[in-house]
């Protein structure tokens, strides 16, 4: 039996040559250390022996010497200096990667967050902007890194992820490719000082580097870049055969202050890549929470919730009515929903404000759609 074919540097190029807008290619891994940026290295070079122009715009080497040697006679962007608390930090330069215009660029750690003074908050904003200007980009990030995965990857491994990339930027992904690498050949790979100074190495075998931990984080690569293919097949046929019934629309029922919303922001864009659909964050203003009597503290919440929500994708839809129940259901009805989601922890705010069980007339009156109930008992709620 042959081996499945590796994707070739044409296969990229293909995708290049289509369309004005940028286009987006993604190495994701489970851990440091499987060859992200290897594979970056190695394409780039492919790519230039092929007459296309690329420059690294951020290549982060960890220190690693092989990967350092890799880069060769690559042309590699110098990076914006900046000065941040006395420290002077070094950021990708999106003004000088956009002035030196080439036609792919590469861009390691995507997760991360640049210091104040950039244009961007964060580095895949960045990637957003090469993109929009028609730059093709080769990025690489680790699955743990993605948004609606973050309490998942808490429970299971002990780990809370800082830095977060929304889910539906990786779905904008034209290619995913997933690095696997058995979990005994990392971790020898680390006791040999490939991934982290020697200094280091106990450290990481006792946290991160745990093997159920990477067996974990694993798993949930495989799923994830098998659930981009499937989008990606989905689309692909769509697009060759007459319109067929696609997945209803998900909303997720968010009320003022919910305690969780974060981890109910993220179950809704969970469900929505799984579906590959579209999906709202609806919020009902009843006439105890407008703008001069809701609670300053709850207003800076629910802004904070809504500029969350946008973040991951969803459109956010504020509906003022006395009734949410009947608000919530009409809208779902109107616009194609078919999965409606809401935290058992609002409840407590909607009979608070209502004196009413909004749940209990979810469940009563949703009758063509289907309700989940997220419980979060064994979650830690918002400080």
């Amino acid at each position: 039996m042959n081996p499945p074919r590796r994707k070739s540097p044409q296969d990229f190029l293909e995708l290049v040559e289509r369309g004005r807008r940028g286009r987006l290619k993604l190495y994701l891994g489970f851990a440091a250390g499987v060859g992200k940026t290897w594979r970056m290295l190695e394409e780039a070079h492919a790519l230039r022996r092929r007459g296309v122009d690329v420059v690294g715009a951020l290549v982060e080497t960890h220190g690693r010497a092989e990967t350092a040697e890799l880069i060769g006679d690559l042309e590699v962007v110098p990076r914006r200096k900046l000065e941040y608390r006395g420290v002077t930090v070094e950021e990708l330069d999106l003004a000088a990667v956009l002035a030196r215009r080439p036609q792919v660029a590469l861009v390691d750690e995507i997760p991360h967050t640049n210091a104040p003074g950039a244009k961007n908050r964060k580095r895949w904003q960045d990637v957003l902007d090469l993109l929009e200007a028609g730059i093709n980009v080769i990025g690489a990030l680790n699955v743990q890194h993605l948004d609606s995965l973050n309490d998942l990857i808490a429970r299971n491994t002990g780990v809370t992820v800082r830095e977060t990339v929304p889910d539906a930027f990786l779905e904008q992904a034209d290619q995913v490719v997933n690095l696997d690498l058995a979990v005994e050949d990392l971790l020898e790979r680390l006791k040999a000082g490939k991934i982290y100074p020697a200094e280091k190495v106990s450290w990481a075998l006792e946290h991160f580097f745990r093997e159920g931990n990477l067996a974990t984080l694993r798993e949930l690569s495989l799923r994830e870049v098998a659930e981009s293919l499937d989008r990606t097949a989905a689309a692909s046929r769509e697009a060759r055969q007459q319109p067929q019934r696609r997945a209803g629309k998900v909303m997720v029922c968010m009320s003022s202050d919910p305690p969780r919303a974060a981890t109910l922001l993220r179950r809704g864009s969970r469900m929505a890549g799984r579906l590959a659909t579209d999906w709202y964050v609806v919020y009902v203003e009843t006439p105890r929470e407008g703008p001069t009597r809701i609670d300053a503290e709850v207003q800076r919440h629910l802004l904070a919730n809504v500029e969350k929500a946008r973040e991951l994708g969803a459109e956010v839809v504020r509906l003022k009515a006395s009734d949410p129940v009947t608000a919530l259901l009409d809208f779902a009805r109107a616009h194609g929903v078919s999965d409606l989601i809401a935290g058992r922890s609002s409840e407590a705010r909607w009979r608070q404000l209502l004196g009413i069980s909004v749940l209990g007339r979810l469940l009563a009156g949703s009758a063509g759609l289907d309700l989940h109930v997220i419980s979060f008992e064994d979650e830690e709620p918002r400080p």
